[in-house]
């Protein structure tokens, strides 16, 4: 049986659908800019509760997952004891979400930190990240964080910014397909600040930069930590 295929045409009316759906797609990128710029206009909700979690060098609180920058991002990755494939494998969306994380050091040039969590101890979590090849931080919770947070199971993205005075707050949460994130840009788009490049429609006093001038071999910025 073989494979259906897209219709055959010539160049020039491949040219003209591809102008016609061009159109569309500026149309659709567009929208996305409007939908970021709303975004990063959402309120934040403080966070009144000390929240804690396990790491390779022991116990730490939320404020310690910023690492000193100013937003962070939190994936609740489906990896916990009561799995039919745990302690070996997580949740297989979840890895597969995970393979797409880029490398951080480009996120931090923007002032972010992006972490995992799960309710899995840290000698299976290490020992999983090692095997995958992940490079991103990843945590036990030791208390309620997934629960007040919207991903008690399963998975979901929430954001945080914290101010001068390390005060923290919630400012976004995505969950089920659209939780389909892991680019620099999709992942800076969940963030109260943004790309923080000057083109974008941010409100008065957000931090922003020329675009490409901010851009830098992920080994060459300072912070590539």
């Amino acid at each position: 049986m073989s494979i259906p295929t897209p219709q055959v045409v010539t160049p020039e009316q491949w040219e003209a659908a591809r102008q016609e759906l061009l159109v569309k797609e500026k149309e659709l990128t567009r929208a996305h800019d409007a939908l970021a710029a709303q975004r990063r206009r959402m309120p934040m909700v403080a966070v009144e509760k000390a929240y804690a979690f396990e790491g390779p060098e022991g116990r730490v609180g939320l404020l310690d997952l910023f690492d000193g920058r100013r937003q962070l991002i939190v994936y609740r990755f489906f990896m916990d004891p009561d799995m039919s494939n745990y302690p070996d494998r997580g949740c297989i969306g979840c890895s597969l979400g995970a393979d797409q994380v880029g490398h951080l050091a480009h996120l931090r040039a923007r002032d972010t930190n992006y972490v995992a969590v799960s309710r899995g101890a840290q000698e299976h979590l290490q020992a999983y990240r090692e095997q995958m090849g992940w490079s991103f931080p990843w945590y036990t919770t030791l208390d309620d964080f997934s629960q007040d947070f919207g991903v008690g199971e399963w998975h979901g993205t929430n954001v945080f910014l914290r101010d001068d005075e390390d005060r923290i707050y919630r400012t976004y949460f995505v969950n089920n397909r659209g939780d389909e994130t892991g680019t620099l840009w999709t992942f800076l788009d969940l963030t109260p600040y943004g790309r923080q490049e000057e083109w974008e429609d941010s409100p008065e006093g957000w931090p922003q930069t020329p675009p490409y001038r901010w851009w830098v071999y992920h080994d060459l910025y300072e912070r590539a930590g």
